[in-house]
């Protein structure tokens, strides 16, 4: 049987393309990662913003094509139901569904003004209004889920969807030294310790290519 294919771009620069990959590896799925050029012109323009949609990361699985982040997550739920990437408890799966859409829909301003970029480290940053309004709900977020369920992680002892979707913006938190009370520093901390996000990190940490749009300080 062909092994699953992942195709991916930059992991210095792709958010999405974290999420994907984060997404199967929670699931326990063995995959090969197919990587496009962050020079590819359509790759290019999904880093920064500027396609109509994001087709990367796509899954390809026993002839199936997924590729929305979201969609990705909910099929890899459904092949590796032991990984438990969605919460068990009806209330709790519907509230992490909830989050999970939001982050992938919304926090635009935090997106274009703290463009992910693992390599670079912007101290003293200065956030607009309309990111920190961003940054300020999400942390209402991670505070809600982790007094809810108890932590370390969003939903509780055990990582999941949730935590893959909002693993990249952690690092965005710690690449422009971003403000968080302590709860949510405990968390970013948590998040980093993952050893699938330490394997990302340094991967992204020896690539090559820079896009000069997404070095510059805003």
């Amino acid at each position: 049987m062909q092994a699953a294919t992942l195709t991916i771009t930059s992991k210095n620069y792709s958010s999405w393309s974290m999420r994907g990959w984060l997404l199967a590896r929670l699931a326990g799925l063995s995959f090969e990662e197919i990587m496009i050029p962050s020079d590819d012109p359509a790759m290019r323009a999904e880093i920064l913003l500027l396609a109509p949609s994001v087709l990367v990361p796509c899954l390809r699985h026993e002839g199936i094509t997924v590729w929305d982040t979201l969609a990705i997550g909910e099929y890899l739920n459904e092949i590796r139901p032991g990984a438990q990437l969605l919460p068990k408890e009806r209330k709790a799966r519907a509230h992490c569904r909830a989050i999970c859409g939001e982050m992938h829909s919304g926090f635009s301003a935090l997106r274009s003004a703290l463009p992910m970029n693992l390599k670079a480290n912007y101290g003293g940053f200065r956030i607009w209004a309309r990111a920190q309004a961003d940054i300020d709900r999400i942390a209402v977020i991670w505070r809600e889920c982790i007094n809810t369920y108890g932590g370390p992680y969003l939903f509780g002892s055990k990582v999941c969807m949730a935590d893959a979707m909002f693993a990249p913006v952690v690092t965005r938190f710690l690449t422009y030294g971003v403000e968080l009370d302590a709860v949510c520093r405990g968390y970013c901390d948590t998040v980093m310790a993952l050893e699938p996000v330490q394997e990302w990190v340094s991967a992204a940490l020896a690539e090559p290519e820079e896009i000069d749009e997404l070095e510059a300080e805003f």
